[in-house]
């Protein structure tokens, strides 16, 4: 119903339900649902942060996907029916979650909680204490070295697995939440408390294993109880596909849960999230359209999102009417999705790539709250 799109209870709806159910699926994962706010830069330019990166409150479902956005209470209650109602369909809700910045931007961003309560507890500060350290590319990194940070994040975490119901996180860039002074070390105190809490240890860990910063890119680094998202994975089954030179052995070894990885911990295939396509980039039809990202859209001269897709056009640039390229795309899309659904480890499926969903070239579709990012449930 029009009323219930872009809902808590619009994605936990009957019709929605039977779509997942048909697909197979066992879990949902949701982009961030912490209550962020809009960049100004992107309101100025009538746009929004749609993908909801940008965390102030890590206790508040975000209240605009409340029925009732301008009402101040209810998105809680809302909140848990849509995961009661999952549950009872057989389906898990796996949060992804953004404890690694927050809103409040660098030395030119408002001072919105945390910077005012206590800035150099909250925050990472360079040695002048002004400026802030950033391995997230967003102005920011949270402090999570500091006590009281860390009890905030672990209540945060307690409170959506206990009073929520949750069954799982997926942490953005979380090399940041793993870094001491400077480095990510495995046995920081942001490990150590979550493997020795008796509520969060029992959940779904899912980390995006890499930052900004220096030594950032730390997959197949993550302790025991830990997942990741498989990079190495993505772009080895779409230089595969696109037929790339000497990637047959790579693949092998994604294929077999990439043990190269994961196996000198002995963690096991489930400690790889495979996947070809995710938000950030090109959808799966993109993928096989699109040789360039196309985000003039976006406002930043398309000098933003990535430059290494790793996508092949199959001989036409975008939409086209050749029948032939058609059925070549939707060859690609199906040999890849295969890939994913047959390799040993977990499979991730970006929503809307079991419809063809396009984004029609936009790789950075963050601030794209329009057709361009919708799913038309018509195809």
């Amino acid at each position: 119903p029009a009323e219930l799109r872009g809902t808590y209870l619009g994605l936990a709806h009957p019709a929605a339900i039977v779509h997942f159910k048909s697909l197979g699926i066992t879990a949902i994962e949701l982009m961030p649902v912490h209550h962020f706010v809009h960049d100004m830069n992107l309101l100025e330019r009538g746009l929004c942060n749609y993908w909801g990166y940008n965390t102030i409150g890590f206790f508040a479902p975000h209240a605009e996907y409340f029925t009732r956005p301008d009402d101040s209470k209810g998105q809680v209650d809302e909140f848990k029916q849509m995961v009661k109602s999952l549950h009872e369909a057989g389906l898990e809700v796996i949060l992804d979650v953004v404890y690694g910045h927050t809103a409040e931007g660098n030395q030119l961003g408002p001072i919105l909680s945390f910077k005012g309560i206590d800035n150099p507890a909250y925050y990472r500060l360079d040695d002048n204490r002004f400026y802030y350290r950033d391995y997230t590319g967003t102005g920011n990194s949270l402090n999570t070295y500091h006590p009281h940070t860390l009890q905030l994040l672990m209540d945060s975490l307690r409170y959506w697995v206990t009073e929520m119901h949750v069954d799982g996180f997926r942490f953005d860039l979380a090399p940041t939440l793993a870094r001491t002074a400077h480095e990510v070390d495995r046995a920081c105190p942001f490990f150590s408390t979550i493997h020795q809490d008796p509520v969060i240890n029992q959940v779904k860990l899912i980390a995006e294993p890499w930052d900004v910063g220096d030594g950032g890119y730390q997959l197949g680094n993550f302790p025991p109880l830990w997942s990741e998202l498989n990079g190495q994975f993505r772009d080895c089954v779409r230089d595969y596909w696109r037929a790339h030179d000497h990637t047959s052995r790579h693949l092998s070894l994604r294929m077999a849960g990439s043990p190269d990885l994961y196996g000198h911990d002995r963690r096991r295939p489930s400690a790889s999230i495979n996947f070809v396509a995710s938000h950030d980039g090109f959808t799966l039809a993109d993928l096989v359209s699109y040789d360039q990202k196309h985000n003039i859209m976006n406002g930043e001269c398309n000098m933003d999102g990535h430059t290494d897709n790793r996508s092949w056009n199959c001989g036409a640039e975008g939409i086209t009417a050749d029948f032939a390229i058609n059925a070549l795309r939707a060859q690609q899309q199906r040999n890849m999705l295969t890939t994913v659904m047959l390799s040993q480890g977990v499979p991730m499926l970006l929503a809307g790539d079991e419809l063809g969903r396009t984004q029609c070239g936009n790789n950075n579709a963050y601030c794209q709250d329009n057709d361009v990012s919708w799913i038309d449930w018509q195809r």
